[in-house]
C-alpha cells in the first residue's frame, strides 16, 4: 500500500472537462448527490475543490451553500486551501468532496481539517475514483499518461472508511457510478443495469456518505463508599470501657 503523503503535488483538475467524459460524470454525480443531499440539515454546506464547485445541488436541504476554492474559479464564493481551511471550528453542516483527495498531496490534512470544521452529527460525502475498475486499470497504462487519470491516487473505499473511523465518522453509505461510458452511451442499457446490480464494486466512481459522531460525556457516579477511617484512640476507649464495666459484689 503507497503512502497517503506525497513529496509533490499532483496535477489538480481546474474544471470536470479535464477529465475523461467529465461533462458526463459531472451529470451522474450530480443526480446521485441530489438525493443524498436532500436528506441533510443544517444552514451551512461547503463544497471543496473545482470539481466540487462546480456541482449544482438543486435539491440540497441546506441553502447556503459555500464553494471553496484555492485559486480562482469562476464558481468560486471562498478562496482557501482544502488543506488549511479558513473555518471556524464547528461552524460547518456538511462539506462535499467532489475527486478531492484524489488529487490532494495530503489528503489526511484535508480530513483533519473537516474534522476541525464540522458540526456534531454533521454530514459529510466523499466522490472518489475506484481502483478496482476498469477507469483504475487505465493508471497502469504508459500510453496515459498525459491524462490527468494517471495523476489521481485512486483511494479504496476500506481504506477512505479506516480514515473516517479514526476521526469519529459513521459510514452511512456507499454508492458505485458509472457504467455508462464504459460499454454504451446509453445509461440505460441492459448491460449497464446488469452491471449495477451484480458487479457494483467494479464500477469507476464511488460515493461514501459519512456522519461525525460525538459521545456525549456523562458523570458516573461511584459505587463504592468511603469508608470511616480507624481511629486508635476511639477504640482504646472503647475497649477500656468494657473491661473496666465489672459486675459489684
Amino acid at each position: 500500500m503507497k503512502p497517503a503523503l506525497l513529496d509533490t503535488k499532483p496535477r489538480y483538475p481546474r474544471s470536470w472537462q479535464a477529465l475523461p467524459y467529465g461533462r458526463e460524470r459531472k451529470a451522474i454525480v450530480e443526480s446521485e448527490l441530489d438525493s443524498i443531499t436532500q436528506q441533510f440539515f443544517g444552514y451551512h454546506l461547503v463544497k471543496v475543490g473545482n470539481l466540487s464547485s462546480e456541482l449544482t445541488l438543486s435539491k440540497c436541504s441546506i441553502k447556503h451553500c459555500v464553494n471553496m476554492v484555492a485559486k480562482e474559479h469562476e464558481h468560486a464564493t471562498m478562496r482557501s486551501l482544502s488543506r488549511n481551511m479558513a473555518l471556524k471550528e464547528s461552524s460547518v453542516d456538511g462539506f462535499v468532496l467532489a475527486h478531492e483527495l484524489d488529487f490532494a498531496q495530503d489528503p489526511h490534512q484535508i480530513l483533519r481539517e473537516i474534522d476541525r470544521a464540522i458540526m456534531p452529527d454533521g454530514d459529510l460525502v466523499i466522490v472518489g475514483f475506484n481502483p478496482l475498475s476498469l477507469t483504475g486499470l487505465r493508471k497502469l497504462f504508459w500510453f496515459n499518461r498525459q491524462s490527468l487519470l494517471h495523476e489521481a491516487r485512486f483511494f479504496s473505499v476500506p481504506r477512505i472508511k479506516d480514515w473516517l473511523h479514526l476521526l469519529g465518522f459513521e459510514v452511512t453509505q456507499v454508492k458505485y457510478r458509472p457504467y455508462s461510458k464504459l460499454f454504451t452511451a446509453r445509461p440505460d442499457n441492459i448491460i449497464v443495469r446488469w452491471c449495477q446490480r451484480f458487479l457494483p464494486h467494479l464500477a469507476s466512481v464511488y460515493i461514501i456518505v459519512a456522519k461525525k459522531r460525538t459521545v456525549p460525556l456523562s458523570p458516573i457516579k461511584p459505587k463504592w463508599q468511603l469508608q470511616p477511617k480507624f481511629s486508635a484512640v476511639g477504640a482504646s476507649i472503647r475497649a477500656g470501657g468494657l473491661n473496666s464495666e465489672k459486675p459489684q459484689n
